[in-house]
């Protein structure tokens, strides 16, 4: 028999690892590993440090699957690093399906686990598609009504007749139009691209 450890994490320092440390001391293991950062990748010391003690016939316990991280394509990757490739068990306390140590019917727990995990990852696939989907709905519909994203323009400010003219005839150069309007070089170019005539700004300017 191997030796049972326990993982947990929060994402961050502010929050309470409590709950899941009583969950895994209830379940019995015998050394808990507990990170507070962020689930987006799998570059944490103590999750780290976990991979490297786990060997065959050990058992890993985690509360509920997020708390391996948020994406599924990942979770899966690493299930099968310690299922397959180190020959542990994995148990989510919180989904009895995804318990590797088990066999149901002459299924084995890994088979089940598999299944259940792409199904989950399908699943959340599919919600992060509908939510790009109803973000973009909003912004088509946000654009139809005439909102504008994005970052205000800067207002052409009354000088910029006085400065265009100065370019234009060779006064200053394109950086020293710009640091004298107190913009970049590209917000002044963008100004002389749609500037016609210095009496259309000047009336737009009055």
């Amino acid at each position: 028999m191997g030796r049972t450890y326990g993982y947990a994490r929060v994402s961050t320092r502010d929050q309470n690892l409590d709950r899941q440390l009583d969950a895994l001391r209830e379940f019995g293991v015998d050394e808990v590993f507990a990170d507070k950062a962020s689930g987006k990748d799998f570059e944490r010391p103590e999750w780290r440090r976990m991979k490297g003690v786990l060997v065959q016939g050990d058992v890993l316990v985690v509360k509920s699957i997020d708390r391996f991280g948020r994406s599924y394509e990942e979770i899966i990757e690493q299930w099968r690093d310690i299922t397959k490739t180190k020959g542990a068990a994995v148990v989510v306390l919180d989904m009895p399906l995804l318990d590797t140590r088990r066999e149901r019917d002459g299924i084995t727990g890994v088979l089940i686990a598999d299944i259940v995990l792409q199904l989950l990852s399908y699943v959340a696939q599919i919600e992060r598609e509908s939510i790009h989907q109803r973000q973009a709905e909003g912004i088509a519909a946000a654009k139809a009504r005439g909102v504008r994203f994005g970052r205000p323009r800067k207002k052409v400010p009354r000088e910029f007749a006085m400065v265009r003219r100065a370019y234009l005839t060779g006064g200053i150069m394109r950086q020293d139009a710009a640091k004298r309007l107190g913009v970049s070089v590209s917000t002044f170019d963008r100004w002389m691209r749609e500037s016609r005539d210095d009496t259309a700004y000047i009336e737009g300017m009055s």
